[in-house]
């Protein structure tokens, strides 16, 4: 374990190393063909799948009111670039969904076990969880490489080695040059398991697309929304992914199904639920520090306060659904995991999720969740230190506005 705390003191104004501005340099050079246009971006979709039904078309509304706030930022040159790559992977994911779809229609008769599901904010143990419980082979997981491009080009198909691996590592090491402090507050590898939240994006209308960017009239837009259609959008690339490549049950996992509880329960019936709760002003502060510090992926000037107040204003809300919608998930089917008592006892709060889903806790099961314990021990990467001033808010005024939650989940 590394006692190293980092002190994020660019956050307003980021600095880049040489290596991190050659990158930026390099992306900046082409950024004139790739605009935020919301029909260049479906023709490059097109042209790079060779495909051109995308499906339902209610995505469209959502997608235009991204792209169209997207365009109000004053965006550097590589966020622009960065931000047209990543909507046309969205599209082109639609395409190739649509097109696996039409070949193989038994996809949609798959079944569809009740999920696991982890349900919290970051900093609160479930990522640390949900790799846990993937460790062994009782659930399917979503693989980073597999979450951000989950249908392979028809001309990739069967490649060995993946291009899509290939391009993730790629990818990863260009994030961890530009970001180099990212990892310290939430660790990513091509391999390592991911939320569904990037599978949700492929319809437009994730809690990722306001993390990626400050949208405040986008994200009333998304709040305003039944999300049940796209958590049926969700269900269907899942059958396609047990189509293409095995799995019998999922562990699934975000912070945004705090939020969508009932949703949830209606798409994926049975579902089980794992809430974990932690002191929501450190991980309020922790969340801030990652969404102001990922905010040089597209901003030369940051303005940390008023990010920072807006998540707060989210977060806010999020908890306060988690409060509203908890009893829809019945006490059958669900646990709410203190942090402090999760950190005890590992393996035991692993073995009472396996026993609420109905699963054996065997002798593999335990000896998979304690090899991948021995090597993710907590705080071997460091830590980055927060604190409420850095951010412009108050911690008093923070303890009030989550109070509902704390005197719900950790009196």
């Amino acid at each position: 374990m590394t006692d190293t705390t980092v002190q994020l003191d660019d956050l307003a104004e980021p600095r880049y190393s040489a290596a991190a501005q050659q990158i930026r340099d390099m992306m900046a050079a082409v950024a004139a063909d790739c605009p935020l246009d919301v029909d260049v971006l479906h023709a490059r979709a097109r042209a790079e799948t060779g495909l051109h039904d995308f499906g339902s078309d209610d995505y469209r509304e959502r997608l235009d009111r991204y792209v169209a706030e997207l365009r109000e930022i004053d965006m550097h040159a590589p966020g622009v670039v960065n931000f047209h790559a990543q909507l046309v992977q969205w599209l082109k994911n639609r395409l190739l969904l649509t097109d696996l779809l039409a070949r193989h229609p038994e996809i949609h008769e798959i079944e569809v076990l009740p999920p696991v599901v982890i349900a919290g904010l970051p900093r609160t143990g479930t990522t640390h969880l949900h790799n846990m419980l993937a460790a062994p082979p009782t659930f399917r997981s979503l693989p980073y490489w597999e979450g951000v491009e989950p249908f392979p080009l028809a001309s990739e198909a069967g490649l060995s080695p993946d291009p899509r691996m290939t391009r993730m590592d790629m990818a990863v090491q260009v994030m961890d040059t530009l970001m180099p402090h990212f990892a310290l507050m939430h660790e990513m590898t091509t391999e390592h398991v991911h939320e569904e939240i990037q599978l949700l994006a492929n319809d437009f209308s994730t809690m990722l697309m306001e993390t990626l960017a400050d949208v405040p009239r986008w994200s009333e837009y998304y709040w305003s929304r039944d999300q049940t259609s796209s958590y049926g959008y969700l269900r269907t690339q899942l059958q396609a992914l047990q189509f293409l490549r095995g799995g019998r049950r999922w562990v699934l996992k975000s912070p945004q199904h705090l939020g969508q509880l009932g949703v949830l329960d209606a798409v994926f019936p049975g579902v089980v639920v794992a809430f974990t709760h932690r002191d929501p002003v450190p991980v309020a502060l922790s969340m801030i520090a990652m969404i102001t510090y990922s905010e040089r992926m597209h901003r030369d000037r940051v303005d940390v306060p008023r990010v920072a107040a807006g998540w707060v204003s989210r977060l806010e809300r999020l908890l306060g659904e988690c409060v509203r919608q908890r009893d829809t998930i019945p006490a059958g089917r669900s646990v709410d995991i203190r942090f402090d008592e999760f950190m005890a006892d590992e393996l035991g709060t692993a073995q009472r999720l396996f026993a609420l889903s109905g699963e054996p806790f065997d002798e593999p099961v335990r000896r998979a969740i304690g090899d991948y314990l021995d090597g993710h021990r907590r705080g071997r990467l460091g830590r980055v230190a927060t604190s409420a001033a850095m951010f412009g808010l108050d911690e008093d005024d923070l303890r009030a506005r989550f109070a509902d939650y704390s005197q719900r989940f950790l009196s």
